[in-house]
């Protein structure tokens, strides 16, 4: 074998390791920690006190959550589809002013419905389902948590009825970027998906208070 092959065949097999490293560092860095942070965002504080500040396994948690629901492709609704889920939660808001818990109870299960439609586990599965939108739509999957705690919350008694007004209002006010980003038409999801301006919208931030007009016409009242 002349001298000539050989440095060929040194050049090709260190060409090979150095494309092997850097894809091997390109995947770690995908699943790893600082890539599962950048991916999850807020989820990943939330699984690292879950875990009690166990990073390992709180990372180990979110990585296993992309192997089960990261090849998941969601179904684009069809426009009437999206019409009409928008009615619906258009019709939400406006009851919330006269029965604030039924209103909250509905865009709950509204919520499950149309991540169901869009291809996610079905809302009867909740914690699988909310599991899976965590990896796609992580950074703003929490108002869907905290819309099905006040659903599922007891009604508040004496002074608290207020209070608890006021937190299904703000649940039903977080709970909606989620429902934009899930009928936004072609949106398909991902762990740093949604715009600052429909987060700040939603929240209340910039001109007005975003929020709808049936949430400003009067104060609701407790159901």
């Amino acid at each position: 074998m002349s001298t000539g092959v050989i440095i060929a065949l040194i050049v090709i097999v260190a060409a090979v390791v150095v494309i092997a490293a850097v894809m091997y560092r390109r995947n770690r860095g995908a699943h790893g920690g600082s890539g599962l942070r950048r991916r999850f965002g807020p989820e990943y504080d939330r699984a690292l006190a879950r875990h009690d500040g166990d990073r390992k396994a709180a990372e180990h948690e979110l990585a296993e959550r992309v192997k089960r629901h990261g090849s998941l492709e969601p179904r684009p609704l069809e426009s009437a589809e999206r019409e009409r889920y928008e009615v619906r939660w258009t019709a939400v808001q406006e009851r919330f002013v006269d029965a604030p818990r039924e209103a909250v109870a509905e865009a709950d299960r509204l919520l499950g419905e149309v991540a169901g439609a869009r291809g996610f586990p079905d809302g009867g599965r909740y914690d699988e389902q909310v599991e899976a939108l965590s990896v796609h739509h992580a950074h703003h999957v929490h108002g869907y948590r905290r819309l099905h705690r006040a659903a599922h919350a007891p009604a508040a008694d004496g002074d608290g009825t207020r209070a608890g007004t006021e937190e299904m209002r703000t649940a039903l006010v977080e709970a909606r970027v989620l429902f934009e980003e899930l009928v936004a038409p072609g949106h398909r999801g991902s762990g740093n998906s949604g715009s600052t301006r429909r987060t700040d919208a939603a929240a209340g931030h910039g001109s007005g208070n975003g929020l709808p007009w049936a949430f400003n016409k009067r104060q609701p009242k407790e159901s």
